[in-house]
């Protein structure tokens, strides 16, 4: 950090949230010798026993914040939905699933991109070498070979998959038995106790909760305390309401303490927002950056999320009498669709494992004399996770409200969301074949639950070939401004049908990479690095 004559502070780098696209490319600027401050709007998750309390499930949390809702329009009407907040981002509290897209996932698909100019500017071969990168930076535990829609590799996984509990093994039987072909999830847990930290104990406040003893690798434990050590000043409790520019370049990022309400002013060489799929279309829209960008139109447009449905089945007795850890095991027969199916329905999505739901959860989200009375059946009940792949959407957007200001002095934010006839339709697919398995299983009856949250929220500030139709170059470079790259999972065209964490990870340190081989001081703001670099 250096001071200006005017005594604002500057950095080679400011990057804005410490989630996968934030510390990944964090990373490689500090291991590149380079001064960063990180801003993170939430702060440190505790750790210790009061995580493995059933209340302890994230979305009880304060770390899951309402303080800035996002209102959403969507087919069920009006809703309000927040957001995780915290250092380390959503893998704080994630169930550290870390899959690879495929390799079909990146090349051109009328039947996903329709009309909406959707297209990747790269192909899997040239993220490769950083997937292989970002699950050594996060530690991911696999076994490759197993998925029957794996792509190439050039290597292996960086660990050895843990043991697998018993109703994992029913689940894998039970899909073996219907001719499918699961396998076992790749995983950011540490299963043996590297460099001395304490080993996973398989216990099943894993999902949605932080661990308490430090065994799942999310970024506030693995990642940042590193980089931190390394000379990388965090800031915590820190919010970034304005991009103040020249016009052709960022010139300072204005920041907000929560706790003092103090605002203050920083500069920065390169800037790097990387606050979410929600809050970074909200700050450049916010910020009037959209008036900057030849593609600014599609700035907060082409939001996606996952149809996401859980098919719980319950069982005449426990499935999980022991309490393990058990979001072990995926199916991806039905990825590229259903044999026979029409070519607009050839690419659905995936199935994962999900442990049985907190207690505390389940009273929550259900009306108090209803949650009591189930909450015995709760520990009857395990489920299957649907992961349908949606239609990137222009009405699909995320929009500032004029009417509201939100609690940081910031245009409120307004959320229009709704799935196509194709998403229903590939999510109903996997939903039939969910209930098969459960049933194949033992489950005597199923139940259906929608998500509504905006977990695994992509899009809004797409990158893109075209500098018409996408905000962002095949680096990650805002276009228009010569010194603001956007790395979070706002980046991406489509979805695919796998969590994105692992794919913002790694693209991330591939954008980093650029960066440091350009010098935006000196180069003007309508800069596109080569699509095949």
């Amino acid at each position: 950090m250096d001071l200006r004559n005017d005594g604002v502070e500057t950095y080679d780098a400011i990057v804005i949230g410490s989630g996968f696209g934030g510390s990944a490319v964090a990373h490689t600027l500090v291991g590149a010798g380079e001064r960063v401050l990180m801003l993170e709007r939430g702060d440190w998750v505790a750790r210790g026993p009061e995580n493995w309390l059933p209340e302890g499930v994230g979305e009880l949390t304060g770390h899951y914040s309402k303080d800035v809702p996002y209102r959403v329009h969507s087919a069920r009407g009006e809703h309000d939905v927040g957001g995780y907040y915290c250092v380390g981002g959503p893998s704080v509290f994630y169930g550290g699933v870390s899959l690879r897209f495929r390799a079909e996932d990146f090349e051109p698909n009328p039947a996903i991109a329709g009309s909406s100019g959707a297209r990747w500017p790269f192909a899997y071969d040239e993220l490769e070498p950083y997937y292989a990168r970002a699950e050594r930076l996060i530690g991911v535990a696999g076994a490759a070979g197993e998925d029957p829609t794996e792509p190439w590799r050039s290597g292996p996984y960086p660990a050895e998959p843990g043991t697998l509990a018993p109703i994992s093994e029913r689940m894998r039987d039970a899909a073996r038995s219907l001719g499918l072909r699961p396998f076992r999830l790749p995983l950011a847990i540490d299963h043996v106790g590297t460099d001395g930290r304490t080993a996973c104990r398989a216990c099943r406040t894993c999902d949605g909760f932080a661990c308490a003893i430090g065994a799942k690798n999310d970024l506030a434990t693995t990642v940042l305390p590193a980089l931190i050590s390394r000379g990388m000043e965090l800031r915590p409790g820190t919010v970034a309401v304005r991009l103040h520019t020249d016009g052709t370049r960022v010139t300072e990022v204005e920041a907000l303490e929560r706790a003092t309400g103090r605002r203050y002013r920083v500069r920065g060489r390169r800037v790097v927002l990387a606050a979410g799929a929600l809050a970074s279309p909200h700050l450049l829209l916010a910020s009037g950056l959209d008036r900057l960008n030849p593609g600014g139109r599609v700035v907060g447009r082409y939001l996606m999320r996952h149809y996401n449905e859980i098919v719980f089945g319950l069982f005449p007795r426990r499935p999980d009498p022991d309490e393990r850890h058990h979001k072990q095991i995926g199916i991806h027969d039905l990825y590229f669709g259903a044999p026979g199916a029409a070519e607009a329905f050839a690419k659905a999505g995936g199935i994962q494992q999900l442990p049985t739901p907190p207690v505390a959860l389940v009273r929550a989200y259900l009306p108090l004399g209803l949650g009591r009375v189930l909450t015995p059946a709760v520990e009857h009940l395990t489920g299957l996770l649907v992961i349908a792949e949606d239609q990137p959407q222009f009405d699909n957007r995320l929009a500032l409200d004029a009417a509201r200001t939100d609690a940081f002095g910031m245009p409120a934010a307004v959320i229009h969301h709704r799935y196509t006839a194709r998403d229903l339709a590939a999510g109903m697919t996997l939903v039939r074949q969910a209930k098969r398995v459960l049933r194949r299983a033992g489950a005597w009856i199923l139940y259906r639950h929608r998500i509504h949250t905006f977990s695994h929220a992509v899009g809004g500030v797409r990158m893109g070939g075209d500098p018409a139709t996408s905000a962002l170059d095949a680096a990650c470079r805002y276009r228009g401004l010569a010194n603001l790259w956007v790395t979070d999972g706002s980046f991406m065209p489509t979805s695919a049908g796998v969590n994105p964490s692992l794919t913002i990870a790694a693209n991330a340190l591939r954008a980093a990479e650029a960066m440091l081989d350009h010098d935006p001081e000196r180069e003007a703001p309508t800069y596109v690095v080569s699509e095949h670099r």
